[in-house]
């Protein structure tokens, strides 16, 4: 029972990385605009956020300073995108190689680096329940923040006139630029916020979820995130729910081994990969599904007045 617990406690803290980087793309998408650089901003972020609490102490000032390296990517990628009507898919790639290199060269005086001791969390008396208070109340403030960040996230999109605004520079952004919008900086607003939240997921990857900093940490979660997006079908809360599966069986690898389950290593590092892979699949066996849910000019450019 406790190592379950145990299990389900790691499963919400991997998970909450996933989930953090993927509302933020979502923000991006039901904009219209795809973000493949994640991984790179997100890399980015982490080493922002780590160097940030090495010279600082606090965890607070690390994950702003992740979001502040987010958002400043995002608004580059932005501003290319957006006013210069570059590729997207193109420049996103560029963004996320440019992130990996940048990261790998200025990160080199902190891979020795370590962090403050953080002390642990526990919510007074529900962290005392038998196996739930392991499970569910013993995590870091972020993964029950990263809940509201969803709750929130629903009530802006589908109960603001904003959310609807957005939504429709998403849909239909010749309709939003008819009726007066400015779809450009809605859009680069957009992109801003999806790219802050994505550096929030890199700094709790680096200051939290593993306190440290190598080269390539956030090894993929950046792409995951990404497929997350379409796994969920543009919905926050499904989002919620496909970064917790992918953050349980991420972290079923480990229990495995630990319970000395013989399975060779590398099928089960595997294992999340083949996952994204097989959801996928098995969406787009349903085009019409994604069709429904999917922001219609996602990936097009906007060009005012055409």
């Amino acid at each position: 029972m406790e190592s379950t617990a145990l299990l389900i406690a790691a499963s919400l803290n991997a998970g909450t990385v996933l989930a953090i980087a993927s509302l933020g793309l979502l923000i991006n998408e039901k904009a219209g605009i795809v973000n493949l650089g994640a991984e790179g901003m997100m890399l980015c972020a982490a080493l922002a956020g780590f160097a940030t609490v090495v010279h600082t102490g606090s965890t607070v000032a690390g994950f702003a300073a992740g979001m502040a390296v987010g958002a400043l990517l995002a608004a580059l990628f932005g501003g290319l995108v957006i006013w210069l009507n570059t590729n997207q898919y193109a420049t996103g790639l560029a963004l996320s190689l440019f992130g990996g290199g940048f990261s790998a060269f200025a990160g080199t005086a902190y891979v020795q680096e370590k962090l403050p001791e953080q002390s642990q969390f526990a919510i007074p008396l529900l962290s005392d329940i038998p196996f739930l208070g392991s499970a569910l109340f013993k995590q870091h403030p972020m993964v029950y923040a990263c809940v509201g960040l969803m709750a929130g996230l629903v009530w802006f999109l589908f109960r603001t006139r904003a959310g609807l605004v957005l939504r429709s520079v998403g849909e239909s952004p010749e309709s939003a630029h008819a009726l007066g919008y400015p779809v450009r900086r809605i859009r680069l607003l957009a992109v801003m916020a999806g790219g802050a939240l994505c550096g929030l997921a890199g700094a709790y990857v680096s200051t939290v979820y593993t306190p440290l900093w190598v080269e390539g940490m956030i090894a993929g979660k950046g792409w995951i995130a990404l497929a997350l997006t379409t796994f969920a079908t543009w919905r926050p809360a499904r989002v919620l729910l496909g970064a917790y599966l992918f953050g349980g069986v991420t972290m079923l690898q480990f229990h495995l081994q630990g319970m000395g389950v013989d399975v060779p290593s590398q099928f089960l590092t595997m294992m999340p990969y083949l996952a994204t892979i097989a959801v996928l699949v098995l969406i787009s066996r349903n085009p019409t599904w994604i069709r429904i849910n999917l922001p219609a000019s996602l990936g097009k450019p906007f060009y005012p007045g055409s």
